[in-house]
């Protein structure tokens, strides 16, 4: 049910953190894996793990936010490597201060980041899914997108944003055999984070915020993202799966 041989995925942001713990997750069950970041040389360095792996792993180097050049490169990787089966929207971009710091046009940045872009990515791959009547496509969210953060309003617009562009490109691609869903991940320790963890205080309000009472292991988010990316969550569309630690669960 989790075989993902023979299928071409597509991880945005999946040089380090969440985005690569999930692609080297679909590459151990079968998936051709395409690396995507704006580095060429950070790319490199993770196709080469992926190799001491045994995994395969392409990669494109484009930035998402440069919609643009997002479309260009996904035709090359139309032509170069094939058609994409599974994309996992999973770059997002964050700028933590109060509304009132906020210029004219910085909201435009945030949503280009967390909801134009993957709106655009799903939108010029869906119609080869479609054609084959099998496709994937897995937002990124955030528990804040449901329980909202002080001094964080615009990612948690955009985040709120995408997991109802997820209801509405399930509903418009489902008929044609292409399923779009939603995780939300809580607290997890990757390298943007791990200052905070450092947080005592921090630690203590998560330790009692969360129902396993501690930070998720990038890791943790890959069954998740190899469910719905599998045939075994073949009848689940429109959905956002809370991996939080039950976060969102409790007062």
């Amino acid at each position: 049910m989790f075989d993902l041989s023979g299928k071409l995925a597509l991880v945005t942001g999946s040089v380090a953190g969440l985005g690569k713990a999930m692609a080297i997750a679909l590459a151990r069950q079968g998936a051709t894996v395409i690396l995507n970041g704006r580095s060429d040389e950070h790319l490199a360095d993770t196709q080469r793990e992926f190799t001491e792996l045994g995994l395969t792993a392409h990669t494109a180097c484009f930035d998402t936010g440069d919609l643009d050049a997002a479309a260009k490169r996904l035709k090359t990787i139309n032509q170069d490597i094939g058609a994409i089966d599974i994309l996992i929207n999973n770059v997002g971009y964050r700028d933590r201060k109060s509304v009132q710091e906020f210029a004219i046009g910085d909201m435009e940045k945030m949503l280009t980041r967390n909801l134009s872009a993957p709106f655009e990515l799903s939108r010029l791959l869906a119609p080869s899914m479609m054609s084959k009547g099998w496709g994937r496509i897995i937002n990124i969210s955030s528990v804040v997108a449901s329980i909202a953060s002080d001094g964080d309003a615009t990612y948690v617009t955009a985040k709120g944003g995408l997991e109802s562009l997820t209801r509405a490109l399930a509903v418009e691609y489902g008929k044609a055999g292409v399923t779009v869903n939603a995780i939300s991940p809580g607290f997890f320790l990757t390298d943007p984070n791990l200052h905070l963890a450092k947080d005592e205080s921090l630690n203590k309000w998560l330790a009692g915020r969360t129902i396993l009472g501690r930070w998720a292991k990038p890791e943790e988010l890959a069954g998740a993202a190899v469910f719905l990316a599998s045939n075994a969550s073949s009848y689940i569309t429109g959905q956002t799966i809370q991996v939080d630690g039950g976060m969102s669960a409790r007062l």
